[in-house]
């Protein structure tokens, strides 16, 4: 019996390849550069199975490109990328990779934080440049963090995972969600609820951590940026869309906030010239870059794949009434 056919857009990890190949016959993408669109709807028009990055949009076009396809696991816990309505209606079971990098991200957030608070990015560069004469009492003085009020918008795990590590700099921590958060993880985390105006007002350092969805896109903008104060810190490791680009590009040159930290940004991979600052530190959507957790991500794909084919319900499937069908 012919074993189903896979596309999996990145190579992966040694790990998780041995694993699908024990169950199927697999195709890796395995340039370092993304496949291009043409080259994915290529690829797939004959596969089963996707094993998928965020670059890859799963829509109707890719959909109808691949006839044979029947499951598409998202290495990612973000699934924007994925037209869940498009699945569900050919019948395609998608899913995520939940849970895996909450502490990875909420370590890079805090990394985020503190190199932006204390200047890390230009000092490294003065370190390099050979052009440090020595320690001076005002050279690159940042904002200290013990102490300071943490907002958090979005309170999900990784929001929770970063309130956790706040703790240990004695800050107060203040947050917003859609929904709020049991009184007993309140009580645990010591966090309190506020408004989101109230958490914009009175932050000194803003994590994002909110799921892009159409109430956040572009939850961020020119009014939220006003409200925050100027010595305050934007951070954010959530999706870059949540950020309306121009207007903290416009907010930063009006010091309306003193500085940000991104991972994300609005057009990725493209990073708007008007970022590259000073004030700005930019990650390459690093959040979740650890060796450890990267591979457990992959290999939850590789597990949600081999559950859908071995008749079973994938563990963190997005859709599961393609499930009941």
């Amino acid at each position: 019996m012919d074993r189903p056919k896979i596309l999996a857009t990145h190579r992966l990890f040694e790990g998780p390849r041995a694993k699908l190949a024990e169950h199927f016959d697999v195709e890796y993408w395995s340039d370092s550069h993304r496949p291009t669109r043409t080259e994915v709807l290529r690829r797939v028009a004959d596969k089963d199975g996707l094993i998928c990055l965020l670059t890859e949009k799963i829509d109707d076009e890719l959909l109808a490109a691949a006839p044979r396809l029947r499951t598409v696991a998202n290495v990612a816990v973000g699934f924007d990328n994925i037209d869940l309505d498009a699945c569900t209606r050919r019948n395609v079971a998608a899913s995520n990779t939940p849970g895996v990098l909450d502490e990875t991200t909420a370590d890079f957030a805090w990394t985020l934080l503190m190199a932006v608070a204390r200047r890390l990015i230009e000092g490294d560069a003065l370190a390099r440049s050979g052009e440090w004469k020595g320690w001076n009492l005002d050279q690159l003085c940042g904002a200290d963090i013990w102490g300071k009020t943490l907002g958090i918008l979005g309170f999900g795990r990784i929001g929770r995972a970063v309130a956790r590590r706040a703790s240990g700099f004695g800050m107060r921590i203040i947050y917003n969600d859609a929904i709020r958060a049991p009184v007993e993880v309140e009580s645990e985390l010591t966090v309190e609820y506020q408004e989101r105006d109230a958490v914009l007002r009175e932050a000194d350092f803003l994590s994002l951590h909110v799921p892009l969805l159409p109430a956040t896109r572009g939850l961020i903008g020119p009014r939220e940026l006003a409200l925050m104060k100027p010595t305050a810190f934007l951070i954010n490791t959530s999706r870059g869309p949540v950020v309306q680009e121009a207007a903290l590009v416009a907010a930063l040159e009006r010091r309306q906030i003193a500085g940000a930290a991104l991972d994300v940004y609005e057009r990725e991979p493209q990073i708007g010239h008007g970022l590259l600052r000073p004030n700005v530190v930019l990650a390459p959507h690093l959040a979740s870059a650890s060796l450890e957790t990267r591979t457990r991500m992959a290999m939850m794909a590789v597990e949600n794949t081999i559950a859908f084919f071995e008749g079973r319900q994938p563990p963190n499937i997005l859709n599961p009434n393609v499930w009941k069908k």
